[in-house]
């Protein structure tokens, strides 16, 4: 078993995995740890299985015939190898020179067997803090979220409040959830929790995945002093507008499915 497999899904992000790779090698090469990187490609067809085999034949390819989603790519990625850790990675992150990201995750997690996923602080690549740690959400909160309501009076507050403003990000503490694009997660939480929930093809998962955790005991935490960089694309709010966006954006589309099968699977439900 590995410390740690770190899973990478790709979708037609070539060069932000060649960029994620190589500041990754350089975070993990004195930590000691026995570390498995899988890359998960979704039918890509932009040779990165050729790229990966030339410059980094250590790194596990999975090559799917279609693109099966986020979820379910992760989980093969995450089933191909067993870890006593797993990090869920977006490929457009970078990690910054002598920061020993990987290596810093897995000592808290050791030193905090009871918390189940960590999620690191995310900053933007011109070094501003990136919101990456959320408090469950409303029903409404896409209308807050993608229209000017979320910029008026009770909407902004209600938007701030999910995206958690108001409290100081570089403490480190428990948290509703945390962004996919970086989670550290536990094996034997895994175990009893499950993967991700793979009926959600892309967006929600990692709350969905978040609220778990904490249904089932394993505490979820943001952790303020382990830092990494991630451009952060959001490719379904590029059209702006919840209509417009709908009509115009096929992404869009997939988060309001998303964001649908979310809030059905968990009405009426506590944490």
């Amino acid at each position: 078993m590995k410390d740690v497999n770190i899973v990478i899904v790709n979708y037609i992000m070539k060069e932000d995995i060649a960029k994620c790779l190589a500041s990754l090698y350089l975070d993990i090469q004195n930590s000691e740890l026995t570390v498995q990187i899988t890359v998960v490609d979704n039918a890509s067809h932009d040779d990165v299985d050729i790229f990966l085999k030339e410059k980094y034949p250590m790194v596990k390819v999975i090559m799917q015939d279609k693109n099966i989603g986020f979820g379910k790519s992760q989980n093969a990625g995450m089933k191909s190898c067993e870890a006593k850790y797993y990090f869920a990675l977006n490929p457009d992150t970078e990690f910054l020179p002598g920061k020993n990201v990987i290596k810093k995750m897995y000592d808290f997690m050791e030193d905090h067997p009871k918390i189940g996923i960590i999620g690191p602080k995310v900053i933007n690549p011109d070094g501003t803090l990136q919101y990456s740690c959320y408090r469950f959400p409303s029903f409404w909160q896409p209308i807050f979220s993608r229209t000017k309501f979320g910029q008026r009076q009770r909407g902004k507050k209600i938007n701030d409040h999910f995206l958690m403003k108001d409290f100081n990000h570089n403490e480190t503490r428990p948290v509703d959830w945390v962004m996919g694009s970086a989670m550290f997660i536990r094996n034997e939480a895994v175990k009893g929790v499950g993967m991700f929930d793979d009926r959600f093809w892309m967006y929600a998962e990692d709350s969905d995945w978040c609220r778990r955790m904490w249904e089932a005991h394993w505490p979820v935490y943001y952790v303020s002093d382990i830092v990494i960089q991630h451009a952060h694309g959001r490719g379904s709010a590029k059209v702006p507008g919840v209509f417009k966006a709908l009509i115009k954006n096929k992404l869009a589309r997939i988060h309001l499915m998303s964001w649908l099968k979310y809030m059905w699977k968990w009405r009426g439900k506590e944490i």
